[in-house]
């Protein structure tokens, strides 16, 4: 489906993810550009820009359209042009295979997660992501109403979190609730993610039960996009109402920036 504004919306599915065309990101947008793109954010929640070729301070003001970016404060690869660009250059995705949610290490998470891509594998690398907010709905009532004072557990520390490649012993832990109301849409989403230790306001052998459930329902092929990569791509993401996954199954390089969003840290 294609919707018409002062650019193209193509969706990729019924539920999640759009293909902008007709708006370049290398120059300012205007004010109702912007707020377009931000409707068009919120109700698809992946938007892919095909070959926009952003440089790092393009691909700053690109994220800050939807959020303001965020420096993280123990990321290991920073761009020498602009300090909330991280690089990485890899042979494989490695830590990221597996269906994940960013900046679980404090509160709020972080809002946006977005990537460009510089180099692509030639056969391969595509990323998936979910839709938390349709793995929801799709729920029985008694299972949704069991899960609202239910939370998920995780490391708490950032170091953790760099891309350093190093993890220190687990020492803190931060916990968020499996069901978040969106705070644009005010949709209900399932908020988990593949790293959750366990639940709490459950029994032991509950958690035990429920949590490898709603880690394989959020991760179904039913709510799920992928996209193939081309240099030059940008995509960003709602990283609070889906998950994503790098897929592990391509050989030789594969080099891109990411730029982060978040709301300020709330005390903990």
């Amino acid at each position: 489906m294609t919707t018409r504004t002062d650019f193209r919306i193509h969706q990729a599915s019924p539920r999640l993810g759009a293909e902008i065309s007709g708006v370049d990101l290398t120059r300012p947008v205007s004010d109702a550009t912007a707020g377009a793109l931000r409707r068009a954010f919120w109700t698809h929640k992946v938007l892919v820009f095909r070959g926009q070729h952003l440089s790092a301070d393009q691909q700053v003001e690109a994220v800050r359209i939807f959020d303001e970016p965020f420096d993280h404060p123990t990321a290991a690869h920073r761009h020498p042009d602009n300090r909330l660009v991280y690089v990485y250059d890899l042979e494989k995705a490695g830590s990221a295979a597996h269906w994940h949610v960013g900046g679980l290490w404090r509160t709020p998470p972080f809002s946006i997660e977005s990537l460009t891509y510089q180099v692509v594998p030639e056969v391969g690398g595509h990323t998936l992501w979910a839709d938390l907010q349709a793995a929801y709905d799709s729920l029985s009532e008694p299972l949704k109403n069991l899960l609202e004072p239910v939370s998920a557990v995780y490391d708490g520390n950032a170091e953790n979190y760099g891309g350093s490649g190093a993890r220190a012993p687990l020492a803190q832990t931060i916990e968020y609730p499996v069901v978040r109301t969106h705070r644009y849409t005010g949709r209900k989403g399932l908020f988990i993610s593949s790293s959750a230790l366990r639940l709490t306001g459950l029994e032991p052998p509950e958690s035990q039960a429920i949590l490898p459930f709603l880690l394989a329902h959020a991760s179904s092929p039913d709510f799920t996009i992928n996209y193939g990569w081309k240099p030059g791509d940008f995509v960003l993401w709602d990283n609070l109402a889906t998950w994503h996954y790098a897929v592990n199954d391509y050989d030789g390089p594969r080099a891109y920036r990411k730029v982060i969003a978040a709301q300020p840290a709330e005390a903990r």
